[in-house]
């Protein structure tokens, strides 16, 4: 499969540059060339047949140079996207052949395609001539070399600006084909093939400078014509300009589309990136400066990406830390917090959250308990029964620890964990703390906590007893469905404890261990 999508995008780049041939050809040639030639030009019929004979014979030559100097171009690239397991140094001369193709259509218009199409022609021109079957000055071979050398011109600078929008693709299609096999990129690293300011001077030129010469060429040979006088030269003036500035304005909107392409690229992608999108790559399939752009605006995503990594990975160490700092005040809830938010952390992917909302999930899991430290040692750490009144100071921690959290700053990063923090011992039926909230009027947060909490809760040793067996406490979270806890959650997580009963059992035996390492540091 991947073999014939090979094949398919090497077909469909020679299908695409033969169709910009063909419409570069028909624009310059036919459209400028072929319209100046018998409107200038007052000719029998005889000498009409004569011309169009010539023109079709040279035509004929230069489709088979140019035929054979375009597959010399395009053996590299052939035999990268359709050889089997090209080698990277194969790759790599495809790559920059790919990108020298635009500067490799001008060199084959301006030589081949030039040459053969004008050394024949006006080798035959002057033979009818001699003949007398063309009744025309031996100066208009001149004029007509000269001519075709600035319709050539227009010609192959057209097919620079198609060939250019044409590769990207290919150029796309080689990298992650070499990425594929090798596991490396293909690039120029910083070389410029044709610099923006020889690409503005050229466009400038041809677009701008010999459509006004050919019409200048073309009022000089309508001038010199004896006939010319019985035409009504302002009408044919006026269409020369016409379509000279046509070509012209054609030659703008190119150069204007080659430009904004890259532009546009950047600027699709810097919105993605505010968006908080930080694995997007901009695809460098440039020969100018853009080059040199995208791969600094790549280099510049990837270290945000890098230290916005580095940022998480502080703030989950801070945020265990202060788990660990909490947990470390009773030696009976040691890794209490992070057990827990491995928990939520199944029950948040068993559900499907988002891969964000699973982080602040796990953040405000790890914090859920910081309220405690509000909480007096004789209270939070007495063995035996709590009395009503020291049940109800514990009950304030929840309150505590959203104010602690809320100083935090920024307060826009700490907002989403509050109310993990403040609801994790609300009940489904309302009859939970601080606040009474019941069903959905809990957080999602709160509501996940609730169900991981009270799993660690009961399966943890305790002063006054021991640890349930995690049956056991799988058995009450199921009798507590609907009334203590919402049963979508009960039912995701006891779902994750069937799937992965020996991952939860690693995972709490090395939680235990970073606990342990980091009270005895």
């Amino acid at each position: 499969m991947r073999r014939m999508n090979m094949d398919n995008g090497y077909l469909l780049l020679v299908r695409q540059l033969i169709c910009n041939y063909l419409l570069g050809s028909f624009i310059a040639v036919v459209g400028v060339g072929g319209s100046l030639i018998f409107s200038t030009l007052h000719m029998t019929t005889s000498e009409i047949q004569a011309i169009a004979e010539i023109l079709i014979w040279s035509l004929v030559l230069t489709v088979i140079a140019d035929t054979i100097v375009f597959r010399r171009h395009m053996r590299p690239i052939r035999v990268a996207l359709v050889t089997p397991c090209p080698s990277p140094e194969q790759f790599e001369r495809a790559y920059k052949q790919t990108l020298r193709l635009p500067v490799l259509a001008v060199a084959r218009v301006m030589g081949p395609h030039w040459l053969s199409f004008t050394v024949p022609g006006l080798v035959w021109s002057m033979y009818d001539i001699h003949q007398g079957i063309l009744a025309l000055p031996i100066t208009y071979v001149g004029l007509a070399a000269l001519g075709t050398l600035l319709v050539a011109s227009m010609h192959a600078v057209t097919e620079f600006f198609l060939t250019s929008r044409s590769t990207s693709s290919t150029l796309v299609a080689l990298r992650r084909r070499c990425r594929s096999l090798y596991g490396k990129d293909v690039a120029l690293s910083g070389e410029v093939i044709v610099p923006l300011r020889s690409k503005f001077a050229m466009s400038a030129v041809v677009f701008g400078t010999l459509p006004m010469l050919l019409f200048g060429l073309a009022n000089g040979i309508r001038l010199l014509d004896a006939t010319s006088s019985s035409a009504p030269y302002w009408s044919w003036a006026t269409s020369v300009l016409v379509l000279g500035s046509s070509f012209s304005a054609l030659g703008g909107w190119l150069l204007a589309a080659d430009v904004r392409r890259p532009i546009s690229q950047l600027e699709h992608l810097m919105r993605r990136v505010r968006e908080g999108d930080l694995k997007v790559r901009a695809e460098d399939t440039y020969m100018d400066e853009f080059s040199n752009l995208i791969q600094g605006f790549n280099h510049m995503v990837q270290g945000l990406a890098e230290r916005d990594m580095l940022n998480q990975q502080l703030i989950d160490s801070y945020f265990a830390t202060l788990a660990a700092a909490l947990d470390a005040r009773d030696p009976y809830t040691a890794g209490h917090s992070i057990r827990v938010a491995t928990y939520a952390e199944a029950i948040g992917r068993q559900v499907g959250l988002a891969a964000d909302v699973i982080t602040q999930l796990r953040q405000s899991a790890l914090l859920h308990d910081i309220g405690k430290i509000g909480i007096r040692d004789e209270v939070l750490l007495k063995d035996g029964k709590l009395t009503d009144e020291e049940f109800a100071v514990i009950q304030q921690h929840p309150v505590i620890g959203e104010s602690i959290v809320r100083q935090i700053q920024p307060d826009t990063a700490m907002k989403p964990l509050l109310p993990g923090i403040r609801s994790h011992h609300e009940r489904y039926d309302g009859k939970g703390y601080p606040d009474g909230l019941s069903g959905s009027d809990i957080p999602l947060f709160g509501r996940i906590l609730a169900v991981a909490d009270a799993y660690d809760a009961m399966t943890s040793d305790r002063p006054y007893r021991a640890g349930m067996a995690p049956e056991r406490a799988i058995a009450i979270l199921l009798d507590g469905r609907g009334t203590q806890w919402d049963p979508v959650f009960v039912d995701a997580f006891v779902a994750t404890r069937e799937q992965s009963t020996t991952a939860f059992a690693d995972a709490n035996l090395q939680m235990t261990r970073q606990v342990a390492a980091s009270t005895k540091a």
